[in-house]
């Protein structure tokens, strides 16, 4: 039986006990899965295999040399995993290292005759994949959270930032906070987070005070706190950053007069436990996916590969998932059916649920975690069914 990931076909009034069925299973499988997988290191990323019949050949392209060697390892370690947490006989999956250069990579993984590019990790280099990939069909199911390059059979599996933002926030208003304001990066990711806090302060009901811009600096964020502070009364600050930037900006901000402002975060804080040691951030609220099932999956990764993942690498887990249930209905040799990754209904993997809409982009349900000594702890758990 595999139980690991399920697309339910229950009508929507059942939704929400088919996912609490599928976490269940997941959870068995991944804690049953700890015992019996071997203590090593991981075996050689790549994989050389040669053609067989009535396999699904599917292509990982991440960096597994260059400078971010320890994230697209540990992203490749985590397919593997999957892959044999789900006993896959029927799936090809051969790594191919982009860190030479990403075209290619492409190149290689288009010619071996993969119909399922997995990958690659930043936006950039999917405008690359993209180019020789589409006129191939070869559908892309990529790592990147960068919503610019999704649309034409290019999926993100990355976390949109916009949908922390929103959740945050409507979270917040719900428990009283009524003035916003941001602090947000001097990047591409900071543009959309001024988008984006707009629109979720003003669906949510709330007033946006101001936004402000930060480069990253101590005097940056000291500049930003102390225009923010001239505005009077704001309930609420969401600093759209790393967790680096917000333990340098929130001290900012207790400084220059806006001691009760409540902070708010986006799922990026989730990935950085250096957070959860530093005092100013405690009482923080961020939106994130659940980790309920994430805790699970880092224990046996740890058994397996000798040391803990990085929290990326549960997308490498979650596309295994996805393309081993998809695989059911995939006739060997013919294109990906792209159309089942649109099922309205979802998938469930170690990130929780979530479902691609037609445009390439993500839906996720995402919880509220508070930041407290040691630990985020959930303050407002994920919904249990997507809205229609």
């Amino acid at each position: 039986m595999s139980a690991t990931i399920a697309a339910t076909s229950a009508r929507p009034q059942a939704l929400a006990g088919q996912f609490k069925k599928l976490l269940i299973l997941v959870s068995f499988t991944l804690l049953a899965a700890c015992s019996t997988v071997p203590r090593g290191k991981a075996p050689p990323p790549v994989v050389t295999a040669d053609p067989m019949d009535g396999m699904h050949r599917v292509a990982l392209l991440l960096p597994v040399t260059g400078p971010d060697a320890d994230v697209g390892q540990s992203i490749a370690n985590a397919t593997a995993l999957a892959l044999s947490d789900t006993k896959a006989s029927n799936i090809r999956l051969i790594t191919y290292d982009t860190g030479p250069g990403v075209a290619a990579a492409t190149k290689r993984a288009i010619a071996d005759g993969n119909k399922l590019i997995l990958g690659p990790l930043r936006g950039d280099d999917v405008v690359e994949v993209a180019a020789q990939a589409k006129p191939a069909g070869v559908p892309i199911i990529s790592f990147s959270n960068d919503v610019g390059i999704a649309g034409q059979n290019v999926f993100l599996l990355g976390h949109l930032p916009n949908q922390s933002i929103e959740r945050v926030v409507r979270y917040a208003k719900s428990q009283g906070y009524n003035r916003f304001a941001g602090i947000v990066s001097s990047n591409v990711y900071g543009q959309r987070a001024q988008s984006n806090l707009t629109l979720a302060v003003r669906a949510a009901g709330g007033t946006l005070a101001a936004i402000q811009v930060s480069n990253g600096t101590a005097a940056s964020a000291e500049a930003a706190a102390r225009r923010l502070a001239q505005l009077g009364d704001i309930d609420a600050v969401l600093i759209a950053d790393s967790g680096r930037a917000a333990i340098m900006t929130v001290p900012a901000l207790r400084r220059n007069g806006l001691r009760n402002a409540k902070i708010l975060g986006p799922d990026l804080w989730n990935i950085d436990g250096t957070l959860a040691g530093n005092g100013p951030m405690y009482g923080a609220w961020f939106a994130s996916v659940s980790d309920t099932l994430y805790t699970q999956y880092a224990t046996k990764y740890r058994a397996r590969f000798g040391k803990a993942p990085l929290r990326l690498s549960s997308l490498g887990y979650d596309s295994v998932l996805l393309v081993v249930r998809v695989a059911r209905d995939w006739r060997p040799g013919t294109r990906f059916p792209v159309g089942q990754l649109t099922d309205p209904q979802g998938f469930i993997g170690v990130d929780g649920a979530f479902r691609f809409n037609a445009n390439g982009l993500t839906d996720r349900m995402l919880e509220v975690q508070e930041i407290q000594a040691g630990k985020f702890v959930t303050i407002s758990p994920a919904p249990v069914q997507f809205a229609k």
